[in-house]
């Protein structure tokens, strides 16, 4: 069966760019690897640079002018958006203005990355293909204030070639003549823009599709630690879709996020400031919330098919699920009241929750 295109909708500039970059960094840059070696000025270049874009994508272009996460004096924005152009993912006015939709618009005909259209979709279709017509940039008003994210609007393509290609090509040159040069563009240059992009990628499609969601199933999105790992943070998708305002993604001690780390010395360093957290209990109560959907429609299962697990499980859960339901109430009145709430009340009510949401899974039907 012949495949259909609709060529009216196909964006020729992306499509021809994205195809070039992939034969580049898949065949190109291996090839000059495998004959030249890594060479450890280029091999730490490449680092920089895909600590350099990566970070400008999350910390910048994402939580500071997408999010409002926290504000930032100009040698953040002015470093965020000039390696973030190196990311070739469009200007920030252009990628904030999509994200925003997304979050408004989250499985909805209106979400440019919908994941409803499929994997495929998300990951890489909606960047080939034009939404006809294409939507206006009409929620981005507070940063066409911003005389910086402006600048970049105008010159982001020519930034990204000059910063994200040339130059690592250029300084390969001083390093080690041709061979260098060669290897500051297809390592430093292609193949990096190429990693950058796909992970950025992964948190549209992935982290939509494979994960856990602690905090809401209202969406698709969910929490994925390997993406994490991937992208600096930005994995903990679930929770980010519920608190998107947050300048954390990963918000339990343990969880990796660099890009909040890296706020966070920022703010030290007096680089910003206002950084916005959701208070615990709030996180709190939502986790209370999802856990209760689960096990209540978990238990309303069970009873309607009749279904045979084991006894002493079900009332464990049964037992665990109306203390969390108390607790729920508790601290929903406390939050109402706006009374004090000790530490230690919010790590019984939350290890509560996280026990039973891990005895939900020992609910397996019994063998016949």
């Amino acid at each position: 069966m012949a495949l259909k295109i609709p060529y009216a909708r196909v964006d020729w500039t992306n499509t021809i760019f994205l195809a070039a970059l992939t034969l580049l960094a898949v065949i190109a840059a291996p090839i000059h690897l495998y004959r030249h070696g890594i060479d450890p000025f280029i091999g730490g270049l490449f680092l920089f640079y895909v600590i350099a874009t990566g970070m400008s994508i999350t910390l910048g272009y994402h939580r500071l002018f997408s999010h409002l996460s926290f504000r930032a004096k100009w040698p953040v924005r002015l470093f965020t958006l000039v390696f973030g152009a190196c990311a070739f993912e469009n200007s920030v006015l252009n990628w904030a203005s999509d994200h925003r939709r997304h979050h408004k618009h989250t499985d909805h005909d209106d979400d440019p990355y919908n994941i409803q259209h499929g994997f495929l979709w998300a990951h890489i279709g909606w960047i080939l293909f034009k939404v006809l017509p294409e939507p206006p940039l009409d929620n981005v008003a507070d940063l066409r204030r911003d005389r910086l994210v402006m600048l970049q609007h105008r010159t982001d393509k020519l930034v990204a070639v000059a910063v994200g290609l040339l130059l690592p090509a250029a300084l390969g040159y001083l390093w080690n003549g041709v061979e260098g040069a060669l290897g500051g563009f297809l390592v430093v240059g292609a193949l990096r823009v190429f990693v950058v992009q796909q992970c950025t990628f992964f948190i549209n499609s992935l982290c939509h599709t494979i994960g856990r969601q602690p905090y809401s199933s209202k969406c698709s999105a969910r929490d994925s630690t390997l993406m994490a790992f991937l992208t600096f943070g930005e994995g903990y998708h679930n929770f980010h879709h519920r608190f998107q305002h947050d300048y954390r993604n990963g918000v339990k001690a343990w969880e990796f996020d660099p890009t909040k780390w890296a706020i966070w010395s920022l703010e030290k360093l007096g680089l910003v400031s206002e950084m916005r957290r959701v208070p615990d209990h709030q996180i709190l109560l939502a986790e209370m919330m999802e856990t209760r959907r689960r096990v209540e429609k978990r238990l309303a299962d069970i009873d309607e098919s009749g279904e045979s697990v084991c006894t002493k499980a079900l009332h464990a859960v049964t037992e665990l699920h109306a203390n969390v339901v108390r607790a729920f109430h508790e601290l929903e009145e406390a939050v109402a009241q706006k009374a004090d709430i000790s530490r230690q009340a919010l790590d019984r009510w939350r290890r509560e929750t996280r026990e039973l949401a891990a005895r939900l899974s020992m609910l397996s039907p019994e063998p016949a």
